[in-house]
């Protein structure tokens, strides 16, 4: 499984956008299914799918307030969906079954980031269960439109976040042992998001559908504030201070953008999303976690220090492509689904 992790030069870079990604590729008659498409990467993610031609379904927890948003985009649709609730999981998946459409790619984007410690109803730990298990159910769910679709992609995005905490075989709720930041909790839902994107495709590539795993960077949304902007929701962590320390924001407080340091607008930073859903480069090559629009290297292991460090590593880790914890988180996420 690690060797293929190897780049494949694929003639994009760091600064390349979505647009640039998707020239002279259409996507007409294709079905898409992006999760908090209307904010930050996934509403980029959105619009450049929908400029090459896809009809496309956002998904999220208020369709009414995601309308502005997605206003002017053509053949995209907000459809309600709450991955802290697996009723309305369930309700959303029947709606898209029910509609007889396959499904050509699914790109589980939304995400929660870091804060302090949130279970849901189930007591399970907030991050797990929006970020892995939330979609597993949604991925699993949808599976009958994503073979309908004969080749299908599904594009889980993750973070080099995932560098920072294996799986907690023993304790993934956090029954002790959560960090004032909760970053634990988020390295071990980005962790998560790669393994499934590994075990997906083994599992499911004879039918004709891939699974990969993405890093978009780091990118603020235009709600810019103290934070990271991942997905439907973002928690202030870092100050100000510790931003302009870190290089992210300039001394008025704009973010700056410098992709070969991996600060990059949304634009740039949906641009490997739309890369691993789209790219005829993939063709054939599944379960891998791609960076800056190519398959990433295989790192080794270092501690990290978000809060001093200015290039911090994000290529993939061994711990988050291992094929034995693939399985073992599948078989792990299917039984949690079933308390």
């Amino acid at each position: 499984m690690t060797q293929k992790q190897q780049p494949i030069g694929s003639g994009f870079t760091a600064a390349s956008t979505a647009d640039e990604v998707l020239k002279g590729i259409d996507l007409s008659g294709r079905n898409v299914i992006v999760t908090g498409g209307h904010r930050g990467i996934g509403l980029e993610t959105t619009r450049a799918l929908s400029k090459a031609g896809a009809s496309l379904t956002v998904a999220v927890r208020n369709p009414d307030g995601a309308a502005s948003a997605l206003a002017g985009i053509e053949r995209a649709e907000a459809g309600r969906l709450d991955l802290l609730d697996p009723a309305s999981i369930d309700a959303f998946v029947a709606r898209y079954l029910g509609s007889g459409r396959p499904l050509h790619i699914l790109v589980n984007n939304a995400g929660i980031m870091a804060g302090p410690l949130v279970r849901d109803a189930r007591g399970y730990e907030s991050q797990f269960a929006t970020n892995h298990l939330g979609h597993f159910q949604l991925t699993l769910g949808l599976l009958p439109a994503l073979r309908a679709a004969r080749g299908a992609r599904v594009v889980n995005v993750t973070s080099g976040g995932h560098r920072l905490s294996d799986i907690r075989w023993d304790d993934p709720h956090f029954t002790s042992g959560y960090d004032d930041m909760g970053m634990l909790g988020y390295g071990q839902s980005k962790t998560a998001n790669v393994l499934f994107a590994v075990e997906l495709d083994r599992r499911w590539a004879e039918d004709g559908i891939r699974g990969y795993a993405v890093h978009p960077g780091i990118v603020f949304g235009t709600n810019l504030g103290p934070h990271l902007a991942e997905g439907e929701e973002r928690t202030p962590w870092l100050s100000d201070d510790e931003l302009r320390a870190m290089g992210l924001i300039d001394a008025s407080g704009r973010p700056v953008n410098d992709p070969d340091r991996e600060l990059k607008t949304p634009q740039q930073g949906a641009s490997t999303s739309v890369f691993a859903a789209t790219s005829p480069l993939l063709a054939g090559i599944g379960g891998v976690y791609l960076k800056d629009n190519d398959i990433s290297p295989l790192d080794t292991p270092r501690p990290i220090d978000f809060g001093t460090e200015q290039d911090v590593p994000s290529d993939v880790v061994p711990h988050a492509v291992d094929p034995d914890s693939a399985r073992r988180l599948w078989e792990l996420s299917e039984r949690l689904l079933k308390r």
